[in-house]
């Protein structure tokens, strides 16, 4: 079993990745950056088109108010759209738009790219032992998911 030390470093290590990787990335897209928050919304509503504003508030555990504020940003941005359900008219259910599928295609390719060229540094047992982590991290995402 992993000592508390090494699974500390591990998660440090997790969290400078994810911030240098988008750091990088927004700035070799030449784009205006969107707050971490906006970020989540928008990966949570492709991955789920038509979750309610409450679900998203659930599955981010944040308060429902404060999904409404970003859920109007990213509106007004043109980023997300709002639909009324028919079956309930209260519930906005929530999809990404052109606009936004286009920026995220964008990043993507300007990571993957980032990510290749970085790769290409290390040795090849140590970039096949990365790539070959990514369905073990999968399994832990899964597994906070579930604990959340």
């Amino acid at each position: 079993m992993a000592t508390q030390e090494e699974i500390a470093r591990f998660g440090a290590v997790l969290g400078e990745l994810h911030r240098l990787l988008r750091r990088r990335t927004v700035a070799r897209a030449d784009g205006e950056p969107l707050p971490e928050a906006q970020v989540e919304v928008l990966l949570l509503v492709r991955g789920a088109p038509g979750i309610s504003g409450k679900e998203v508030a659930r599955r981010l555990g944040t308060a429902p108010n404060t999904v409404s504020t970003l859920v109007r940003d990213l509106t007004d941005a043109g980023l997300l759209a709002r639909d009324r359900d028919p079956a309930d008219r209260r519930v906005v259910r929530l999809r990404i738009t052109e606009a936004a599928r286009a920026r995220m295609a964008d990043y993507e390719v300007h990571r993957v790219a980032l990510l290749t060229e970085a790769l290409a540094e290390l040795d090849p047992p140590a970039r096949a032992a990365v790539l070959a982590a990514a369905p073990h991290l999968d399994a832990l995402l899964t597994a906070l998911r579930v604990r959340a």
